[in-house]
């Protein structure tokens, strides 16, 4: 019975947290103008 009400308490917090992050929105960063530069190995 304790684990049924562990397992309870914890989707409980968990469904709790996404709807506080959901609730704030996305974050008002920006992103970068410029490209990552990534290099592509050369063929073997």
């Amino acid at each position: 019975m304790r684990a049924l009400i562990a397992a309870a308490t914890g989707l409980a917090l968990a469904l709790a947290l996404v709807l506080t992050v959901s609730a704030l929105g996305p974050p008002s960063g920006r992103t970068s103008p410029e490209p990552l530069l990534t290099t592509v190995p050369a063929r073997p």
